[in-house]
């Protein structure tokens, strides 16, 4: 999986790199999340880090992917932003120090297999200091049996968190509110759900 999306990102451009994305953005200038330290978990070519950077944030980004890193870093410095990028994989993270107050993931968790998600968890829990906020977007509906077959084959290990997955992994440490979200959507993905978690205790 790390070969296919490093080729991806150093010889095309996945389709989801574009813009900081409209959720995110919705929350930044609402207010409704304020600025401190942030991480991109799986941040690609870097367009929400730089967003947070460019709105007050200390942003580190990081990915799997050189490629994409690569990518990130020259978009940050033509762009006058100063975020931290790493190469480093989720499910067993090697250069990320302390905790934050604002996490992020569009569409890596969902990607994981269920082995890989469990590390994910382990990992990823640690770095939310209580009452920090977690942006999590997801494809999420129940799978096909077309679709659970294709996860065996395609290149990537998932296509889509079941409904109620969400809750069960991150629910006993983090209130959870699904903020945007569409379903039975014509063609594929099918559907798709954003979640604001904020992390318990004090």
């Amino acid at each position: 999986m790390k070969l296919f999306y490093n080729l991806w990102y150093r010889f095309g451009t996945p389709p989801w790199v574009g813009p900081a994305r409209a959720e995110l953005v919705a929350l930044i200038e609402s207010g409704d999340v304020q600025s401190g330290r942030a991480i991109d978990l799986g941040c690609g070519e870097g367009d929400n880090a730089i967003f947070l950077a460019q709105n007050g944030f200390q942003v580190t980004g990081i990915d799997f992917s050189p490629a994409a890193i690569t990518k990130a870093k020259a978009k940050a410095q033509d762009a006058g932003a100063d975020v931290e990028f790493f190469v480093d994989d989720l499910t067993q993270l090697s250069s990320v120090v302390g905790q934050f107050d604002l996490l992020v993931d569009y569409g890596t968790f969902d990607d994981l297999s269920m082995k890989d998600r469990t590390a994910y968890v382990d990992q990823v829990l640690p770095l939310a200091k209580p009452g920090a906020n977690f942006l999590l977007w997801c494809f999420e509906w129940e799978l096909r049996p077309w679709e659970r077959v294709a996860n065996a084959i395609l290149p990537t290990s998932n296509i889509a968190v079941k409904p109620g997955e969400i809750e069960g992994w991150f629910g006993s440490t983090f209130d959870i509110k699904r903020i945007a979200g569409e379903s039975d959507l014509p063609g594929w993905p099918r559907a798709w759900a954003a979640y604001l978690l904020t992390r318990l205790g004090s």
